[in-house]
């Protein structure tokens, strides 16, 4: 479902649902091999705008749908105060509480809803905004009680890199993926696939990624802005120098790894680091550490400081002295 006015995605959904598919083209290592296949997708048999084709989307919502699943960015949750005052709302929040509530009102047969935000506790979050939002515009008890006991509201975690869009439809994505949703009572999923784990917890996921892959990025980006290293160097370029990629193996194996140990999770964090050398060594993938280096300092504490007190047995010594930097 196509939620802006744009030319560009217009046309994109067009692409999507074409009987020939989309291309998604993925590309990396995998156990230190090169991988470079296309994937055509054809799993799409609808695109629609919210623009020209509104009625018909609540139409779906109300009567069809068994699943949403949605991806709108980091603020995608954000909520103007003149929302509600169009047709169709400006916001996802304000179009998803029209959507439900038409499904309320022809029947209110129960639904899943699974987020792919990078947002911690996504669907905890969003069931928040959702209830708030109601409150402040439908006043109507039923429908409060039915958002919060039948709408199945999903916690997540994605975890891929996708480096480049195609157009006018598909992607360039690495071949690592991790779709982690948290089991709940009626949850139903979307489909079965290797990549989509059904999970008691997703807080070692949640933890393996941020202070494994993540607080790797960040040590590499405290290293290049200290060191006047080149402007427009990558991860896979910088991680060419040997003294470099023995700083980061010895942090890994020395504290990253302890650290997990200590919580029972040793195992799980010597094979993630595995999994994450091979995404840092990516030779089709451009990541530059000018652009990880952006809000370096609340990283260096969420990445950091963070892991350090979340496993505070263990010593960490060189992870302290890029906090206290």
């Amino acid at each position: 479902m196509q939620t802006t006015g744009s030319v560009e995605r217009a046309a994109r959904l067009t692409a999507l649902a074409a009987p020939d598919g989309f291309p998604v083209i993925i590309r990396g290592l995998v156990d230190g091999a090169k991988v470079d296949r296309t994937q055509q997708v054809k799993s799409v048999a609808r695109a629609l705008s919210t623009s020209a084709d509104w009625d018909e989307i609540k139409r779906i919502v109300a009567t069809e749908a068994e699943v949403l699943i949605s991806n709108t960015g980091d603020t995608g949750y954000a909520i103007g105060f003149d929302d509600l005052v169009t047709d169709i709302p400006a916001s996802f929040p304000g179009k998803l509480l029209i959507l439900l509530h038409e499904r309320y009102r022809a029947g209110g047969k129960a639904l899943t809803v699974l987020l792919c935000e990078l947002v911690a506790r996504n669907g905890d979050t969003l069931k928040t905004v959702m209830l708030d939002l109601q409150s402040s515009r439908i006043a109507d008890a039923g429908f409060k009680d039915w958002l919060a006991n039948q709408v199945i509201w999903g916690n997540t975690l994605v975890d891929r890199i996708v480096s480049e869009p195609l157009e006018p439809a598909g992607a360039v994505a690495e071949p690592y993926a991790l779709w982690a949703i948290e089991a709940q009572p009626r949850l139903k999923l979307p489909c079965r696939h290797p990549s989509i784990l059904l999970v008691d917890d997703l807080s070692p996921y949640e933890k393996l990624k941020l202070h494994i892959l993540n607080l790797g990025h960040t040590v590499l980006a405290d290293l290049w802005l200290k060191t006047g290293r080149p402007h427009d160097e990558t991860v896979k370029a910088i991680l060419k120098d040997p003294d470099v990629l023995a700083m980061l193996m010895d942090i890994y194996e020395t504290e990253v790894i302890p650290g997990f140990a200590a919580k029972n999770l040793g195992i799980e964090a010597t094979d993630y680091v595995t999994l994450t050398l091979d995404r840092f060594h990516n030779p089709f993938l451009d990541h530059r550490i000018r652009d990880i280096a952006n809000h370096h300092a609340e990283k260096i504490t969420r990445r950091l400081a963070d892991f350090k007190a979340w496993s505070p047995d263990v010593a960490m010594p060189k992870l302290t002295a890029i906090i206290k930097s």
